[in-house]
């Protein structure tokens, strides 16, 4: 018997349930790292009245002054990397990550076999457009671009967030979209 051509739509489901938890773990960790700090915002400093000094500059930022080093081992920076690099994953072999192995061996045989399958190219064409976002946000914010990093982080966690609770995967939907206009793959 031939193996059926496509995926169980709650193995995507639970990836992007697994990858919001940590994209907001690392979101938060940005957010508190140094992408957010101001400079002023240093120890002692950062609890003394400003007053109407001039002199002080207000648009100066942490990340500005910091080393690539500082910058590439800061907690948020870290923490992106790992679901960069899960995002990598699951687009180069989708069929070895590890949300999808943990879906096919743990949760699947316990459950009732799917009413329809799915094209696997769109869910695995959003992990490419995760790894496109990280990529970008940890590329920006090793170069020194203030608040790069959460901002990135935000948008694919409210992308997995979305996928995981609504059912609504953004890069399927731009996968449907492209393939509507003839940039990517025809319909099967």
């Amino acid at each position: 018997m031939a193996e059926p051509r496509g995926i169980d739509p709650r193995g995507p489901r639970l990836a992007a349930s697994i990858t919001s938890v940590l994209l907001l773990v690392a979101t938060l960790l940005a957010l508190v790292g140094i992408s957010t700090q101001g400079s002023a915002s240093f120890g002692w400093f950062a609890y003394q009245p400003m007053g109407d000094f001039a002199f002080v500059s207000r648009s100066a930022w942490a990340i500005e002054m910091a080393s690539v080093g500082a910058r590439v081992l800061d907690l948020g920076f870290l923490a992106v990397l790992v679901i960069a690099l899960l995002f990598l994953w699951g687009v180069v072999s989708p069929r070895t990550a590890p949300w999808g192995v943990l879906y096919r061996r743990a949760i699947q045989p316990r459950l009732t076999p799917p009413a329809d399958l799915e094209d696997p190219r769109p869910p695995r064409f959003a992990q490419g457009v995760g790894l496109f976002v990280t990529t970008v946000g940890l590329v920006l914010h090793a170069v020194g671009i203030p608040l790069a990093l959460p901002i990135a982080a935000a948008l694919a966690f409210m992308a997995a967030f979305l996928n995981a609770v609504f059912g609504l995967c953004l890069g399927c939907q731009l996968w449907l979209l492209l393939q509507r206009i003839g940039l990517v793959g025809r319909a099967g």
